[in-house]
């Protein structure tokens, strides 16, 4: 078969639905998705390789390779997509749509649409003057357990010198960015009748003190960790969701509150996950096992990348951009773990991100093509 046109894999890969996300009710496997890019990687001359996520589900990875040994450029995306409110949507999600010279569908810039730009640069170079390898990296799962590529940087086979990660970033290169929790905090009291307080455990009241010490750490976090690339320079913790009790008058027997943690490269996720577990044995002291502390999916580390690398200087040049920071988390870190220089740089906004009428501008199309192009010339190709 022969590649499609650039819009015509931009269509099919958009209404290829692949949405996952924690409610099991709303996952959708990404093999279409998959199943479009191996035929195109093949097309091109690429070996694939698909591989199952060990918890099955349906999810797959795709890597695709052309070219001998080690080394070499990987170009990496995922394949899923968050999950859409289809009232806030003017456009069908899953169905490329053109108005106002933008390009509007379900992951046409995260991060999908991605890998037509990859694609339709590899079509248009000459494969006999290719000189080093040339990978493409589709991945599950990034938008909520980043199994995808924490299964991927286990691979025994895989040694890219350097790696590009699509994320929408206007083409700017991005070396670093902060990490993510996500973490649950669980009060466990003893409900009883409102007017007999004293033969129960009121868990928002236990909750209350957890609340106070949340908020000391999160000042403690912003004054003693502070790196001056990011324009939020100090670790982040938000209280995001709590729900608890369920009567005015009967005491509340249970309270769970969900809170959000960005650290920052330098600070581990097992350091932030140790000073809330102090957090909440200070206060089972007085109340015995009353909190309990867990992750609600695998925490994300910080990628801690440098301005000197190779790559981030080619890319700076190519672009015509800085290398900056970044306050969102990606794959980096994981692919990182393969031993390759990493950069973060891709097509489309991050403010259109996870967005309704997610969107490419249509002008951006030719420049971000031409980068994405020369950098897959300069990494892998002679003169």
């Amino acid at each position: 078969m022969s590649l499609p046109s650039f819009i015509s894999m931009y269509q099919q890969l958009i209404a290829a639905p692949s949405i996952s996300a924690i409610e099991d009710s709303l996952c959708m496997s990404n093999k279409g998705v998959i199943t479009l890019l191996a035929d195109w990687c093949e097309s091109l001359g690429f070996t694939c390789e698909i591989t199952e996520l060990e918890n099955g589900k349906g999810r797959y990875n795709l890597l695709a390779k052309r070219g001998k040994g080690d080394g070499g450029l990987m170009l990496a995306g995922h394949t899923d997509t968050v999950p859409f409110d289809d009232s806030r949507w003017n456009y069908d999600p899953f169905k490329l749509s053109e108005h106002d010279n933008k390009l509007y569908g379900l992951g046409s810039i995260d991060m999908k649409g991605f890998f037509a730009f990859v694609l339709q640069a590899i079509s248009e170079l000459d494969e006999t003057k290719q000189t080093e390898p040339l990978l493409i990296l589709a991945t599950a799962d990034e938008e909520t357990t980043m199994a995808g590529a924490q299964q991927i940087c286990r691979h025994p086979d895989l040694k890219p010198a350097r790696c590009i990660i699509g994320e929408p970033t206007d083409m700017t290169p991005v070396f670093t960015h902060k990490g993510h929790m996500s973490t649950a905090i669980r009060v466990i009291g003893r409900s009883g009748h409102s007017s007999d307080p004293e033969r129960a455990l009121n868990a928002i009241e236990v909750m209350h003190k957890m609340i106070t010490k949340l908020l000391i750490i999160k000042e403690e976090l912003k004054n003693k960790y502070s790196v001056e690339h990011f324009e939020i320079p100090y670790p982040t913790l938000n209280l995001g969701h709590i729900h608890g009790g369920d009567n005015a008058n009967r005491i509340c027997g249970c309270c769970e509150m969900h809170i959000d943690m960005r650290p920052l490269p330098g600070l581990s996720v097992q350091e932030l996950q140790a000073i809330l577990l102090t957090a909440a044995e200070e206060i089972n002291a007085q109340y015995p096992n009353a909190v309990s502390v867990f992750d609600m999916h695998e925490p994300i580390p910080a990628f801690s990348g440098s301005t000197d690398t190779a790559l981030v200087k080619l890319a700076e040049k190519i672009s015509g951009q800085p290398a900056v920071a970044v306050n969102y988390c990606t794959e980096a870190p994981f692919i990182q773990q393969l031993g390759c220089e990493t950069i973060v740089m891709g097509p489309g906004s991050i403010n259109q991100a996870h967005q309704p009428d997610e969107f490419l501008a249509m002008e951006k199309i030719k420049p971000s093509q031409a980068i994405i192009s020369n950098m897959i010339k300069a990494s892998c190709f002679s003169e």
